[in-house]
């Protein structure tokens, strides 16, 4: 399993407190100075009660010492590709500079979404590692696809599963391990989940773990802004996982994890009809390159981004394919977009996944791959389609 540096989202938003947003091409929508100029109006509307803010004041304060020492470290569990869609959480935060245009709709829709969170609300979140609780529950203990349900109100599941079975079929891989699970926020009102999950990930006590759980719980109540654990930022994500060991608790599955934000997202930017099936796709792709063994040893920009549009690029050939999802001309343009709209121009940045005009021309690409075949019923083995990707790389990075 290759080591992956967790997702650094928690420290930006101190940036964003502190130094205000300035990223580039986000003057038309995004216009985070005057909402925090207007910060004094908009907490009137959330201001705590004064025995509420007492108590998350105490609680915070009588936190265990060594349990604030484990959360502050590194959590136990690795992920053996970069989390997709939690770039775009950093990058909304301003914990990286962009070297192009990369203001796109959903960036823009998740900046809006974080328009109501002032310094309490974030204070409290990086105390608790919040934003990673949701991803971790769902990487370590949904073992198995049975049951599983997409968005917070299960609107996604039945797309959701049905392409999952589709890919199974359409791709020449051994797949019938690949466990699809989901991630929730509402995980954060769950006791008993978060429980295990402070105690398995970052390795807390019984008592530490119960505590921390009680002290998420009591957040979620004070703060209407998190949504009762549903707010998007939370499961702003969507990810592949190569089985692992998790010392301590047992064989980790190969795993494809779905989190509601970011499928909340693409549907509320016009992209729902088509971003459940795009979004999984990809994922799936990703395990397409595991059996390959098609990462590289050495993490680099260039060899994250030669994986992730090589991800695009499957994802579109199964999705224009007659014999995979056989989408039409109107819908491919759609996921076409949603293609571009998880570009990054952090071209320097380890996780770098391709710019927004790269990954549209990746999954362009694809498109073309299946809609101009002789043989319109003849489905490319995934050793073939690489091979014919691989020899395309050079002309997609120059876009």
């Amino acid at each position: 399993m290759k080591n992956i540096k967790r997702s650094l989202a928690i420290f930006a938003i101190l940036a964003l407190m502190v130094g205000g947003c300035k990223k580039e091409g986000g003057d038309n929508l995004r216009q985070n100075e005057k909402e925090l100029a207007k910060k004094d109006a908009g907490q009137k509307l959330t201001q705590l009660s004064p025995g509420t803010k007492q108590k998350l004041i105490k609680l915070l304060a009588a936190a265990p010492a060594s349990a604030k020492a484990k959360l502050n470290k590194k959590a136990r569990v690795v992920l053996s590709t970069h989390p997709e869609y939690r770039d775009i959480v950093r990058k909304a935060l301003n914990l990286e500079t962009a070297t192009c245009n990369d203001n796109t709709a959903s960036n823009q829709w998740l900046d809006q979404q974080l328009a109501d969170w002032d310094s309490e609300v974030i204070s409290y979140v990086i105390a608790t590692e919040m934003l990673d609780l949701p991803t971790y529950d769902a990487l370590v203990f949904e073992n198995s696809s049975a049951k599983q349900t997409f968005g917070a109100n299960g609107e996604y599941t039945q797309r959701v599963t049905k392409t999952f079975k589709d890919l199974k079929r359409f791709w020449n891989i051994q797949s019938d391990g690949i466990v699809l699970a989901a991630m929730h926020g509402s995980m954060l009102t769950d006791r008993a989940k978060l429980i295990r999950t402070y105690q398995t990930v970052y390795g807390l006590d019984s008592g530490d773990a119960a505590y921390y759980a009680d002290f998420v719980i009591a957040i979620v109540d004070a703060f209407p802004q998190l949504r009762k654990g549903n707010h998007p930022i939370f499961t702003f994500n969507a990810f592949a996982q190569s089985s692992f060991n998790l010392d301590g608790f047992g064989v980790i599955p190969d795993k494809i994890i779905m989190g509601d934000g970011i499928m909340d997202a693409f549907a509320a930017i016009g992209y729902g009809d088509v971003a459940p099936q795009a979004i999984l796709a990809h994922e799936f792709g990703h395990h397409i390159q595991f059996q390959l063994n098609l990462f590289e040893e050495e993490e680099s920009p260039e060899a994250t981004r030669r994986t992730e549009l090589m991800a695009d690029a499957y994802s579109a050939y199964y999705l224009s394919h007659a014999r995979g999802a056989s989408m039409q001309w109107k819908r491919v343009q759609q996921f076409l977009g949603v293609f571009f709209n998880i570009g990054d121009c952090t071209i320097t940045n380890i996780g770098h996944h391709g710019t927004p005009t790269q990954r549209m021309a990746a999954a362009t690409w694809g498109y073309n791959v299946a809609n101009n075949a002789q043989k319109q019923g003849h489905i490319l083995t995934a050793q073939e389609f690489t091979r014919q990707f691989e020899a395309q790389l050079p002309k997609l990075i120059k876009q």
